[in-house]
C-alpha cells in the first residue's frame, strides 16, 4: 500500500493534495490542527504545528504511520499588514508553522527511516520577489526553499513547489480590498500540477503559466516586481490580519 503524508491536509491546497493523492490510490496520512472533513484522508493526526511540544509528541505517531512514498510539507499560514503592527508572537507562530515544523518533521522522518520517496516542500511565488505587507511570510517561504535546496545537494529526493495566489479561504482572508478571486488558481488544479511533478521527480514546480512568467520577471526585474507587489498588496491593506 502506497502511503503519502500531507501537512495542512484539512483545507485549501492541503485538502486538494489529499484528494488528488487519494484518486491515485494512496493511503493518505493528514497532519493538521483540526480533523479534515474529507474521506480522502485515511488517517488524521491532530497537531498544532505552532506548538513545539505538541509537534514533538506527534513525531512518533507520524513515523509509525509510515513509511511514505510521498511527503508534502504544505502547512502554512500568513500574516499581512504593516510589519510593526503585527504582534511578534503572531510572527513567531508563523515561523514555527511554515519553517520550523517542516524541518523538525523531515529530521524525524529521515532518522526513523520512514521516508521511501521524495519530499515536496510547498514554498511560494513570493520567493521570486520582495513581498511588502507579508515580510515574515516571505522570509519563512524563502527559508523553506533554501532548506530544501540544501537537502537536495546531499542526495535526498526533493521537489520545491512555488504556487502563486490560490482561490482558498485563507488567501481571501489575507487579500486586500478589491482583490479578484477569479484571478487565483483553483487549489485542485494546483494540486494536480504538484502531485504529478513530484511523482515525475521534478526538482521545481511552478504551477501554471502565471507562476512561470512571474518567476522569470522577478529574476530579471526584481526591483520593478517588488514595487508592483507593494502597490498591489501593501498600499491596499487597511488592517493587519494574522
Amino acid at each position: 500500500m502506497k502511503k503519502a503524508l500531507v501537512t495542512g491536509a484539512s483545507s485549501g491546497l492541503g485538502a486538494a493534495l489529499a484528494q488528488e493523492l487519494s484518486k491515485r490510490g494512496f493511503h493518505v496520512v493528514g497532519l493538521d490542527r483540526i480533523a479534515p472533513d474529507s474521506e480522502a484522508v485515511n488517517l488524521s493526526v491532530i497537531c498544532d504545528l505552532a506548538d513545539r511540544e505538541d509537534l514533538n509528541r506527534t513525531l512518533s505517531v507520524i513515523a509509525t504511520a509510515g513509511p511514505y512514498a510521498l511527503v508534502f510539507m504544505n502547512a502554512g499560514v500568513s500574516a499581512t499588514g504593516r510589519f510593526e503592527d503585527i504582534p511578534i508572537e503572531a510572527q513567531l507562530a508563523l515561523l514555527h508553522i511554515n519553517l520550523e515544523a517542516p524541518i523538525v518533521l523531515t529530521n524525524a522522518l529521515l532518522n526513523s527511516n520512514a521516508l521511501q520517496g521524495p519530499i515536496c516542500f510547498v514554498s511560494s511565488l513570493s520567493h521570486f520577489t520582495g513581498y511588502p505587507g507579508a515580510a515574515t511570510y516571505a522570509a519563512s517561504k524563502d527559508g523553506l526553499a533554501a532548506y530544501a535546496k540544501s537537502l537536495a545537494k546531499v542526495g535526498i529526493k526533493i521537489t520545491i513547489a512555488y504556487p502563486g495566489p490560490l482561490d482558498t479561504m485563507h488567501a481571501a482572508r489575507h487579500a486586500p480590498q478589491g482583490a479578484k478571486a477569479n484571478m487565483r488558481m483553483k487549489p485542485d488544479v494546483a494540486a494536480k500540477f504538484i502531485v504529478e511533478a513530484t511523482i515525475a521527480g521534478k526538482k521545481v514546480i511552478l504551477p501554471g503559466y502565471f507562476a512561470k512568467i512571474l518567476s522569470v520577471f522577478g529574476q530579471l526585474f526584481p526591483n520593478t516586481l517588488t514595487k508592483m507587489m507593494r502597490k498591489a498588496l501593501y498600499e491596499k491593506l487597511d488592517k493587519s490580519v494574522y
